[in-house]
């Protein structure tokens, strides 16, 4: 199982990265077709109580490599990809991983 997680820094307006993660880019990501499982997380803080390093964290999994590349090469990967530029103000990283259980 490969996984590619995706980590967004602080917004400079999270009530509008908020609206727009939602009402946009949400939508366009959910026509990504492959995956086995997509998991969102916002974090709270870090495990002292400090802000936190990261803003939200989204996870795909995949069966393989191969379906991962297909489902980002594809034009809906594509177009989730072009759309982090529209409100990810915080920046973001993307890594891909093999999931060992």
């Amino acid at each position: 199982m490969i996984k590619l997680t995706v980590l967004y820094g602080q917004p400079t307006d999270a009530s509008l990265f908020e609206e727009y993660y939602a009402n946009t880019h949400l939508p366009i990501s959910s026509k990504i077709k492959g995956s086995e499982k997509v998991e969102l997380t916002k974090f709270l803080s870090a495990p002292d109580g400090s802000p936190a390093a990261h803003y939200r964290m989204a996870e795909f999994w995949f069966a393989g490599p191969e379906a991962l590349q297909a489902a980002m090469g594809s034009p809906e990967g594509q177009a989730t990809a072009a759309d982090l530029a529209n409100f990810a103000t915080g920046g973001v990283t993307l890594l891909v991983g093999v999931v060992e259980n």
